[in-house]
C-alpha cells in the first residue's frame, strides 16, 4: 500500500469550508454588451470532469519520458494518432485518442495539496477572507438549467461549495454512483399520499417561519426542498439508476466504484445535466507509485474508453467536455520508497469533445518533465478554456453579497490551441 501525506487528507476537509450563501448581480448591460465580442461561440453545453485528488503522477500517464533516468516501470505505447504516445497503463484509452487532446506544459505554483486543489478547482489562489466557487458552480450560474436533475452532480465525492453563488449553484452529491439515493423517496411504510400531506404539512411550517424570520435567511434552505422534491417526483430520477443497464455494457466500462461513476456520467449529460464530477483519490503515492498506478490504469482505462467511444459514437461528444485533471504531478524523481512526491513546476491534463481540437498535443515539458520547455499553460488558463468552450465571459464580474466584485476566472487566457 502507497503512503499519502497528512496534508492531503486535511485538504479535502478544507474544501469544503462555505462561504456566503446569497445569489449574485451581474454586469450592468451596456457592459456586457461591450463584451459580447470577446466570448467566442458555443461549442460545449456539458462538462464531465474526473477529478483524480492526491497529485497523479504525469510521467506515468500523459507524458511519459523513455529512456530517461525518470521513466519508471511503464513503457510508451502507440496511440491512434501517429506521433503521440501515452502510458502503457491505458491500452484502451490510446486507441481514441484521435478524439483528445493533452496539454503536458501546466506551469503550477502550489505544492501543497490544499492551496493546490483550491487553485485547480476555482483558478484562485486561497486566502483567509474568502472562499471563492469551484469551476462546477461557475459553469451552473452561467447556463441555464436543461430539465428537472441538478444542474451540478458529484460522484464518489464531494465538490467545492457554491460559496458567494448561493445555493442555486450547489453540486448535488452521488456517494454510490448507481444505487437509488434514500432521500429521494418516503420512508418505507409511507404512501405517496400521506407523504405529500407531509410534504404540505412541511410547507406551512417554513412559510410561517419565512415571515417571521424573514425570506432571506430562509431562501437557500427553499431552495433545496423545492430541488430534493421536484427530484422525487421526476421521471428522469431513473437516470441515476443503472439496475436496468445491461451488463454488458457494465462490464465494458468496469463494474468499480469509477466505471459505474463514468457510466453515470454519461447517462447524466444525455438526460441535460451540465455539469458533472466524477472523484477518485489514492493518487499521493509517496511510495510504491508504480503498483498503484497500475492498479488505477487497470480501473480508468476501459471507463475513460467506453465512454468517449459511447458519445462519439451517439454524437454527443460534440457538446460534452471531458477533462481529467489533479492538484499537481509528481516529481519525475523516483524517491527512495519507490515513490513520487509532489511537483507542481510541470504536469499535464487530458481534454476531450466539447469544441476541444481532437488529436494535438499542446506544450511541451523538458527532458526529464520537469519544467515547461514550450507554450507553459497557467492554471486560470485551463478555467478560461472551458467557459470560452461553453461560451461563457471569463473575464465577467460577480457582486459577493458584501459588494466586491469578482471575476468568474482569475486573470486566465483561452488556450487557443485547443479550440476547433
Amino acid at each position: 500500500m502507497h503512503m499519502s501525506c497528512p496534508g492531503y487528507r486535511m485538504s479535502r476537509r478544507s474544501m469544503l469550508a462555505t462561504g456566503a450563501g446569497a445569489s449574485l448581480l451581474g454586469l450592468p448591460v451596456r457592459e456586457l454588451l461591450a463584451r459580447a465580442d470577446s466570448v467566442g461561440p458555443t461549442r460545449a453545453e456539458h462538462v464531465i470532469l474526473f477529478w483524480n485528488g492526491g497529485g497523479m503522477s504525469h510521467v506515468d500517464t500523459w507524458d511519459p519520458k523513455p529512456g530517461r533516468p525518470v521513466q519508471g516501470e511503464f513503457d510508451p505505447i502507440a496511440t491512434s494518432v501517429p506521433g503521440i504516445q501515452i502510458s502503457e497503463i491505458f491500452p484502451q484509452f490510446a486507441q481514441q485518442m484521435q478524439h483528445v487532446a493533452l496539454i503536458r506544459s501546466i506551469a503550477g505554483t502550489q505544492g501543497d495539496h490544499g492551496r493546490a486543489t483550491y487553485n485547480m478547482q476555482t483558478s484562485y489562489l486561497s486566502g483567509p477572507n474568502l472562499r471563492h466557487p469551484g469551476i462546477g458552480s461557475v459553469v451552473v450560474h452561467e447556463c441555464e438549467n436543461q430539465g428537472d436533475l441538478p444542474a451540478y452532480i458529484s460522484i464518489s465525492g464531494q465538490a467545492p461549495r457554491a460559496s458567494y453563488l448561493g445555493q442555486r449553484c450547489e453540486a448535488y452529491y452521488v456517494a454510490n454512483p448507481g444505487d437509488k439515493d434514500p432521500y429521494l423517496a418516503f420512508p418505507e411504510g409511507i404512501a405517496e399520499v400521506r407523504g405529500n400531506r407531509r410534504l404540505d404539512v412541511l410547507a406551512r411550517y417554513n412559510q410561517k417561519f419565512a415571515r417571521q424570520r424573514g425570506k432571506t435567511g430562509f431562501q437557500a434552505t427553499q431552495t433545496s426542498i423545492d430541488d430534493a422534491v421536484r427530484l422525487m417526483r421526476s421521471p428522469a430520477l431513473q437516470a441515476f439508476e443503472l439496475s436496468n443497464v445491461p451488463q454488458q455494457t457494465i462490464d465494458r466500462y468496469g463494474d468499480t466504484t469509477f466505471g459505474r461513476g463514468a457510466l453515470l456520467a454519461r447517462r447524466l449529460v444525455e438526460k441535460g445535466v451540465r455539469f458533472v464530477q466524477v472523484n477518485r483519490g489514492g493518487f499521493d503515492t509517496h511510495s510504491n507509485n508504480f503498483p498503484a498506478m497500475e492498479n488505477h490504469g487497470a480501473v480508468m482505462d476501459s471507463a475513460l474508453a467506453s465512454l468517449v467511444a459511447d458519445l462519439a459514437e451517439s454524437g454527443l461528444l460534440k457538446k460534452t467536455l471531458i477533462m481529467m485533471v489533479s492538484e499537481f504531478g509528481r516529481t519525475p524523481r523516483i524517491n527512495d520508497n519507490a515513490g513520487r512526491d509532489h511537483w507542481a513546476s510541470c504536469f499535464s491534463c487530458m481534454m476531450a469533445g466539447g469544441g476541444v481540437k481532437p488529436g494535438v498535443v499542446v506544450g511541451k515539458s523538458d527532458e526529464d518533465a520537469m519544467q515547461p520547455a514550450d507554450r507553459p499553460v497557467n492554471v486560470p488558463d485551463l478555467h478560461a478554456t472551458l467557459c470560452q468552450l461553453l461560451g461563457i465571459d471569463h473575464s465577467k464580474e460577480v457582486m459577493t453579497p458584501l459588494q466586491r466584485p469578482m471575476k468568474l476566472v482569475d486573470n486566465g487566457k483561452p488556450v487557443a490551441e485547443l479550440l476547433a
